[in-house]
């Protein structure tokens, strides 16, 4: 095959016998080139490309029965696609606008068993409907053409051109008068641009709004109760016991940052205490009560030797000295337990007399309060 030079600037090869290549700005202006019409402008650069038309297999006759059909199924299509998008946004942000008091559990048998079900069968679905129809358009209602075409190099002549046959191609789509997919793909266009951006909008929230991960549920008032739900007092408890105990509130049992130990030192625990410098008065007699969430890595520790008046993590082998405001004095640990303030209210059972005034839990979420 001859190559002809196809540089901006080129003759590219029109200068020659045969097929033209190319496309010559030294043959036509950007004056006369925008002269043309658009129909001209697509054959001329066809030629200049050297472009071989096979096959050509026109559209359905406009107005004709069959493209009216073609209309209403590529329609429906787009149309259902939109729906299911739209219906997506609606389950995945709008449960809490329809469901104000829903929210999902694990393994809960509710709405939460579908949630998650639902959001994937809607999506696929919505792309689904958008492919077939997609598909059915461009069989049905394109018009169809077979050719074969020598690749080079571009010039002003090519982008000019190729402009107009990317033109003439909207021009056949029929897009202007087929105002039905027109209007269902404008409304397919916003469900799955919505259905695609619903899922940012958690990163575009400040997740830590209302310092949820520097609270939980303890509050002034709030009894501690066991995890049946039975409240406690002084004196239920052996000197030298543990108990967990939770905040008396509903689902307070399933609340792990909230999780506390309440710890009964014995005599000789209670004359070596040394409180942290500004919670001297979080104890209350002989009692004192810690978060159950190591400040390592957020495993719950439970393990208590009364005899060394040390709590233990099985995950790391931290270890915190409750006479000593539950500082760690060995493992990986580098921040003590918090601690909760408590006291006993009017029928003497215990209470909680604020929140923890640190974040629970892994040292790494450790922040002051604003």
């Amino acid at each position: 095959m001859t190559t002809h030079d196809t540089r901006p600037g080129s003759t590219g090869g029109a200068d020659t016998p045969g097929p033209l290549y190319g496309g010559p700005d030294d043959d036509y202006t950007p004056e006369q080139l925008a002269a043309l019409p658009r129909e001209e402008l697509d054959r001329l650069g066809a030629r200049y490309d050297g472009v071989e038309i096979l096959h050509v297999e026109p559209g359905p006759e406009p107005g004709s029965p069959l493209e009216k059909r073609a209309v209403r199924q590529v329609g429906l299509l787009f149309g259902l696609a939109g729906l299911c998008a739209f219906a997506f946004v609606v389950v995945y942000a709008g449960a809490g606008w329809f469901l104000p008091d829903w929210q999902w559990e694990l393994g809960s048998s509710s709405f939460s068993v579908l949630y998650t079900p639902l959001l994937g069968l809607l999506m696929a679905l919505a792309f689904t409907f958008f492919g077939v129809g997609l598909v059915l358009y461009t069989k049905k209602l394109l018009p169809h053409e077979t050719a074969v075409q020598d690749k080079h190099d571009g010039s002003h002549f090519d982008r000019v051109t190729t402009g107009a046959t990317l033109v003439g191609g909207l021009h056949n789509s029929g897009l202007k008068r087929r105002k039905l997919i027109t209007g269902s793909l404008a409304f397919m266009g916003g469900g799955l641009g919505l259905m695609l951006l619903a899922p940012l909008g958690g990163l575009i929230k400040d997740p830590n709004e209302g310092d949820p991960l520097g609270t939980t549920e303890w509050a002034e008032g709030v009894r501690l109760v066991r995890d049946d739900g039975t409240p406690v007092r002084p004196g239920d408890q052996e000197p030298g016991s543990l108990e967990t105990v939770f905040p008396a509130v509903p689902e307070g049992n399933r609340l792990a940052d909230a999780a506390t130990m309440l710890i009964r030192l014995r005599p000789a625990q209670l004359e070596q205490a040394v409180p942290r410098s500004g919670q001297e008065d979080f104890g209350y007699g002989d009692y004192v009560a810690y978060s159950k969430i190591c400040t390592h890595a957020g495993c719950p520790v439970s393990l208590y030797e009364q005899e060394t008046s040390r709590i233990l993590c099985p995950c790391h082998q931290s270890q915190f000295d409750v006479t000593q405001g539950a500082k760690p004095i060995f493992g990986p640990a580098t921040r003590s337990l918090p601690q909760l303030p408590i006291t006993v209210d009017d029928e003497g059972f215990f209470v909680a007399r604020s929140d923890y005034i640190e974040a629970v839990g892994p040292t790494y979420w450790n922040r002051e309060r604003i």
